[in-house]
């Protein structure tokens, strides 16, 4: 068999391969003479149909079955003499078999490209030194309140005012004739302020008192954020039935018991604080790995195989599929194809590559291993992480070595990364606060 490469960039080649015409032959007379075994031909005893009638009868289904026989012996043996390691499927367009004459193909692959040692020592990496500060421990706990937030009857002979919640009757006109969007609605709850329908409604809604009935005229903009009441004038006529209002308990120990985790408000506090410093070490370590990877990319240049970026960018836009189905929603409803995400988020897929391929090529350069404990640990962190039991985890990955595989290498690219930020120069510095303004 004769194999020559072709090269047609680093990461792409291209392989003509010739099958000699002794072992076409061979190959078809071994078919023929399995088939005569047991081919049920009309006026021939088994096992002695002449092989013409055969060839009449069969010969394309015989040339189809050699063909793709050839093509895969020949292919494996055509990667062994080349060694080469090749990535994604390869790109094959097979010819019709001949009778006479060598079989001929090209077989289109792509490779890893082969990276230079990386100096990867030396780094400079600011890191940002965040603290929970007294305005995000009051937020956190403002949110908690929220959620357990009680409404009352307002039992007071007063009308409605901002903040309070209503409990309302409306229905709502175009031109006298009730408009579908804005149906009969009866006992529907509100908050005032919150424009839950508009901040016009709501303006008009106070003043009243339980009992009273009014028509109110609003205006929506085309930019409302319901498309279908947007350009539009509605009347509503509304009844209130019923003011309330939002009884917030105290910020006290059994304000922390009454979340059914803690004994003290300083309990809770602790929590909120170690949630929070979780959330900033994880921010970290993401800024830390963009400023890694921004300076290894911009010092290490290498091709990328078009197979490679395509798996990544095939992910991601399968994550977003997915993210918009958890949502009941679909790509065409918001407009999108899986064309127009490919062509939006293809940076974002090779760059991805060139990291895997970076931390790749660090991890057989400096000959990392993943010890048996450090394989334990990953399983409990993952299974920490999805809330699952350590063995239903472990279970899962040992029943796929492809799975295994591709966990013990996301473990030793995390250790790459670590290696990284040991041997860089770390300037520690206090951010900005960030200042939270209320819409």
């Amino acid at each position: 068999m004769q194999v020559t490469v072709e090269d047609v960039s680093s990461v792409k080649k291209i392989l003509h391969i010739e099958v000699p015409e002794k072992i076409v032959i061979r190959e078809l007379d071994n078919a023929y003479k399995s088939l005569k075994k047991t081919a049920k031909i009309k006026g021939f005893r088994p096992g002695k149909a002449p092989r013409s009638v055969l060839e009449r009868l069969f010969k394309k289904d015989v040339h189809g079955d050699v063909s793709s026989k050839l093509l895969q012996d020949s292919f494996v043996e055509a990667l062994k003499e080349t060694e080469l390691n090749i990535i994604g499927n390869p790109q094959i367009d097979p010819p019709q078999l001949e009778e006479k004459g060598p079989y001929k193909y090209d077989a289109t692959v792509e490779v890893k490209p082969e990276i230079d040692d990386i100096d990867f020592k030396g780094l400079t990496l600011k890191k940002a030194l965040y603290q929970v500060t007294d305005e995000e421990m009051e937020a956190q706990l403002k949110l908690l309140q929220k959620n357990l937030a009680q409404q009352k009857p307002v039992t007071e002979d007063r009308a409605v005012q901002k903040n309070d919640y209503v409990r309302i009757d409306y229905e709502g006109f175009v031109g006298g004739e009730s408009f579908p969007e804005t149906q009969k609605t009866v006992n529907f709850t509100m908050k005032i302020g919150a424009g839950a329908i508009s901040k016009t409604l709501d303006k008009e809604l106070m003043g009243m008192k339980p009992g009273e009935e009014r028509e109110i005229t609003v205006n929506f903009p085309e930019d409302h954020f319901n498309d279908k009441l947007a350009n539009h004038e509605i009347t509503f006529h509304v009844k209130l039935h019923e003011i309330r209002e939002e009884i917030l308990p105290e910020i006290d120990d059994e304000f922390a018991k009454n979340l059914g985790q803690y004994e003290t408000l300083d309990d809770l506090k602790n929590a909120i604080t170690n949630n929070l410093n979780e959330g900033y070490n994880k921010r970290v370590e993401q800024e830390l790995s963009e400023q890694i990877f921004k300076g290894l990319i911009e010092k290490t240049e290498f091709e990328l195989p078009e197979s490679m970026v395509d798996y990544e960018l095939n992910n991601i836009v399968d994550e977003i599929e997915k993210t918009l189905k958890y949502y009941n929603r679909s790509m065409e409803e918001q407009g999108l194809t899986k064309e127009m995400l490919a062509e939006k988020h293809r940076e974002t897929a090779e760059k991805k590559v060139r990291r895997h391929l970076i931390l790749g090529k660090i991890i057989d350069q400096e000959k990392m291993e993943l010890s048996d404990q450090e394989l334990e640990d990953g399983f409990a962190e993952m299974a920490q992480t999805v809330n699952q039991p350590v063995e239903a985890i472990k279970s899962y990955y040992q029943k796929n070595q492809d799975n295994l595989d591709f966990f013990k290498h996301t473990l030793l690219e995390k250790q790459a990364i670590k290696l990284i930020i040991k041997n860089s120069n770390i300037e520690e510095f206090e951010p900005e606060l960030e200042k939270n303004s209320e819409s």
